[in-house]
């Protein structure tokens, strides 16, 4: 029976509009700033370029402008770019398996086009003129003939200016500025033949001449990698691995510097990973990640890379022979450079100038070592547990001997102030336990060091093991709460201000948290590219350690960036909290033992460290009595 023509529901699928469209796609493409850098420096490089320059302000909000000097786009192809699905890396289906650019799907410039206001200017050499194109909101507002070098200038202003939601959702500028230096030193990392440059606001952040990976790489991640590096080089018929991995002692506990390229794509294989720390197996430790940039060439019929918008997961036809060959490379490249443990069986050649062993042993030395009483313990019968002189421990039990107002209490030596020699080996960075404001003290009595990591001290219900590291982190963290809450932490001038240079990352970082760090008592200025002047430090921070505590407390800060669950601010604290504390196996003094012991105890969270660890135990005296019987 046929329904009412009321009853008739009209259709309801319809094509969307080109420009809805494109900012559809836009949304997987260009997700922020970032995105489109990766996209621009990729289609330069794909165009041929030896000369790359990248120009951003207001962390690519503003502006984002490629400047290259590849071959350039005819008038036609310049206009053509602009439409979706419009490439000239691939024409059938089975070019997706032979692809060796860095783009190819057509969709970058149509995204970009889609959410940002568009200049392009491009020449090709056998042109007498350029063209100009101006594109806003995907519909082209201007063309017409430009003089300009051969090449290519794309600019994108005001990005995501037609799509307020998504401009809402990103991060601060020195936040989108991380994300750009990222892609930057991705893409120039691969191509260390050509130059690169990044300016933000006027300001050059990079500027990389074309020389040798091994340049490259030093200039995009610090001097400090110059003379550690260990050079990967294997080939075979399948595939070809180089590059090069850092040696164990730069291990870090992030995974910041860590690069892997096939075909010379960047990108991310949590299985390649594996297969490079299984070769640094027992060199570095468990929680620590080594340096590498590693190249791999092989066949693009070997791989798929068109799984992800980024291109940057790919799969591999054979992984497992990936995996073992990286694994393989990487431990044979330490091996050569001597840098896994072997063993040594020829004897060390200072040890064979010692006279016990150049000399000869007449038998005038024999006699007279015969004749030694330490010869005679250990050649006469039961004598080898014998001690000869027993005068040194004949006070042993004083050690245990009740002091005076105490009753059978263990009164163990009190601790000794630490000589300058024992102050100068501790931990850079570490924070003296002095000069905090405290509370009454707790019951806490006898405090005693155990392992040079354990405070233990005696209370009236029995007694109670403190973590030192862990309380020491309870402390100054709160104490950087209040400092953000209205108690700003006095900085300490320095005599002398002192510079410090950092990789251009780090650079970006540091800038970010100026603010919060002043705040906390580091007093810090710009000083030309990648330097800062430390001018002030927290009065407790030991002169001279300057450098490594703010070096320590960014590696931290990048450690626990990771974790997406923390504000920057909370970050922070947890990386300075950590940084600054007292580390176990250091040595206090019964002074240092009852500030911490006092400090811990006047905190609103005592019993927990920021990152939810135990700080302390106890231990009641009627469960001691139950253990022994009693």
């Amino acid at each position: 029976m046929l329904q009412n023509k009321e009853e008739i529901l009209p259709d309801i699928i319809q094509l969307l509009p080109d420009n809805i469209a494109n900012q559809i796609a836009a949304g997987e493409v260009i997700q922020r700033p970032a995105s489109a850098v990766k996209e621009l420096l990729e289609n330069a490089v794909d165009a041929g370029a030896t000369e790359i320059k990248l120009i951003v302000n207001d962390a690519g909000k503003a502006l984002i402008q490629v400047i290259d000097n590849g071959k350039g786009m005819s008038e036609t192809d310049a206009r053509m770019s602009f439409e979706r699905h419009a490439t000239s890396k691939i024409k059938n289906i089975d070019d997706l398996f032979h692809i060796k650019t860095m783009g190819f799907r057509g969709e970058a410039l149509a995204s970009i086009a889609a959410v940002s206001q568009v200049e392009l200017k491009s020449k090709k050499a056998e042109d007498i003129t350029g063209t100009y194109i101006e594109i806003d909101n995907s519909v082209v507002k201007k063309q017409e003939p430009v003089a300009m070098p051969q090449g290519t200038s794309i600019a994108m202003k005001n990005l995501f200016f037609n799509v307020p939601a998504r401009r809402n959702f990103l991060k601060s500028n020195p936040s989108e500025l991380r994300h750009i230096v990222d892609e930057f030193i991705r893409v120039a990392m691969a191509f260390p033949s050509v130059f690169f440059s990044l300016t933000s606001n006027a300001q050059e952040v990079f500027h990389l001449e074309n020389g040798s990976m091994k340049q490259r790489i030093v200039q995009l991640l610090g001097n400090s990698y110059n003379a550690k590096l260990v050079s990967v080089q294997e080939q075979s018929d399948y595939m070809n691995i180089y590059g090069f991995v850092g040696k164990p002692e730069t291990a870090k506990k992030t995974r910041g510097d860590q690069y892997f390229f096939v075909n010379n794509r960047f990108i991310k294989s949590a299985y390649l990973n594996h297969a490079v720390m299984g070769a640094f197996d027992e060199m570095i430790a468990k929680d620590s990640f080594p340096m590498y940039t590693l190249f791999i060439d092989l066949d693009p019929s070997q791989i798929d890379i068109n799984v992800h918008p980024t291109k940057q997961e790919i799969k591999f036809e054979d992984e497992k022979i990936v995996y073992a060959f990286v694994k393989s490379a990487v431990k044979h490249a330490l091996a050569q450079f001597s840098i896994t443990p072997t063993l040594d069986f020829e004897l060390d050649s200072s040890i064979q100038h010692l006279d016990a062993v150049s000399k000869p042993f007449t038998a005038e030395r024999k006699s007279s070592v015969a004749s030694s009483s330490l010869y005679n313990t250990f050649t006469q019968k039961n004598q080898a547990h014998f001690i000869e002189n027993k005068s040194e421990l004949k006070h042993w039990k004083d050690l245990y001997e009740p002091s005076s107002g105490e009753s059978g209490a263990l009164n163990p030596m009190p601790a000794s102030p630490l000589t300058n020699a024992e102050v100068a080996n501790r931990e850079p960075g570490f924070v003296p336990l002095r000069a905090f404001v405290t509370t009454a003290p707790t019951a806490l009595e006898h405090l005693t060091q155990l392992h040079h990591t354990y405070i233990m001290g005696q209370n009236e219900d029995g007694f109670m093991v403190i973590h030192q590291q862990n309380a020491h982190e309870r402390i100054l963290y709160e104490r950087f709460m209040k400092a953000v809450a209205g108690k700003p932490i006095a900085i300490q001038q320095n005599l002398f201000p002192i510079t410090i240079e950092l990789a251009a990352m780090d650079m970006v970082i540091l800038t970010e948290l100026l603010p919060e760090l002043h705040l906390l008592g580091y007093h810090l200025e710009p000083f030309g590219k990648n330097t800062f002047v430390i001018q002030g430090t927290p009065a407790d921070v030991d002169q001279g350690n300057e450098k490594t505590a703010i070096e320590k407390m960014l590696e931290q800060f990048k450690h626990f960036s990771a974790d997406l669950k923390y504000t920057k601010r909370e970050k922070l604290f947890r990386s300075m909290a950590w940084q600054r504390a007292v580390k176990g196996g250091t040595a206090l003094t019964q002074k240092e033992m009852k500030i911490l012991v006092e400090d811990l105890f006047a905190c609103n969270t005592p019993n927990i460290t920021p990152n939810g660890k135990p700080v302390y135990t106890s231990f009641k005296k009627n469960e001691l009595d139950k253990m022994f019987g009693r």
